[in-house]
């Protein structure tokens, strides 16, 4: 149960209160940032909560036990504060907003009401709607290592142990021409046959988007062309001429990794695993039963 300041629980004793909201935003990348229902901007617990947004919350609910309650907030896209490029790119995914309750009247009078993070958010006519979840949804998810046939690495983390410096396993390259927002004409990788690249991971070093990381769905020639197609979804897309780094791709199968990374001992998943035909079959004549693997 959150304790109530003695100075605000005297205020709400009051006879009238002048009560707002306010919401401290802190992205994954450490930025923090501060909204208000309030007519005014108020600086609270050394964080400085703006108007501007226009942010109103639907009705908030807090249940008892594990259950995963949300709030809606709502406000209006700003470029000085919250972008539809921001938005679209992800850098709100899973940031965590604090809820305060404040007496506008002598902000120094607080109190917490509750802690969430971003869940989805939707746009709609220059508007934005984020749905908070409550920290209980972090239980809601896989804990350890999920028994498949696929590896659970990353590629080039420490469980995987690729090094991706050695020569072959990245590259450079511009952005030549655009076939869609997600469907680029690249400079730079002839040398690297198609579908290398594939599942990889390109960052962009220059541009609108220097800095950001993108998934690469799909690397394959065109004739003399070479096309990148990607898995983000962005308000704009590059610019020809934007320069990005790229590292090799892995789609996770045991076959890949032995013939494209000879990493077979740090393979992290289980690639004989039986499947359920395997697992529901029975005993035939003229099966081969030599103690050898299911799957190859």
């Amino acid at each position: 149960m959150t304790d109530i300041p003695a100075a605000l629980q005297a205020h709400l004793a009051g006879e009238t209160t002048t009560l707002c909201h306010c919401w401290r935003l802190t992205r994954a990348d450490g930025a923090v940032f501060g909204f208000t229902d309030h007519d005014r901007a108020l600086a609270v617990d050394g964080t400085d909560f703006l108007p501007e947004t226009g942010l109103t919350a639907s009705e908030a609910r807090e249940s008892l036990g594990l259950a995963v309650d949300t709030v809606d907030v709502e406000g209006a896209l700003s470029s000085l504060v919250i972008s539809e490029a921001d938005l679209r790119a992800g850098l709100y995914d899973g940031a965590t907003v604090e809820t305060l309750l404040v007496n506008w009247a002598a902000p120094e009078q607080a109190m917490p009401l509750r802690r969430a993070v971003i869940g989805r958010v939707t746009q709609r006519d220059g508007r934005f709607v984020a749905e908070l979840e409550s920290e209980a949804t972090r239980l809601d998810g896989p804990r350890g290592r999920i028994v498949a046939r696929a590896c659970d690495a990353e590629l080039g983390d420490a469980r995987c142990g690729v090094d991706l410096g050695q020569a072959g396993f990245h590259g450079a390259g511009s952005v030549a021409a655009l076939r869609a927002d997600n469907l680029l004409v690249v400079a730079g990788l002839e040398g690297f046959d198609a579908d290398w690249f594939s599942n990889g991971l390109l960052t962009w070093t220059d541009g609108g988007q220097a800095g950001r990381g993108e998934r690469v769905l799909e690397h394959r020639r065109d004739g003399a062309e070479t096309l990148l197609a990607l898995w983000a979804e962005r308000a704009a897309p590059p610019a020809v001429g934007d320069g990005f780094t790229i590292v090799a791709g892995c789609d996770k199968r045991f076959a890949t990794c032995r013939e494209k990374f000879a990493n077979t001992l740090n393979f992290r998943g289980f690639p004989h695993l039986p499947g359920n035909d395997a697992g529901y079959g029975y005993v035939a004549e003229g099966g081969a039963f030599d103690g050898g693997p299911i799957v190859p």
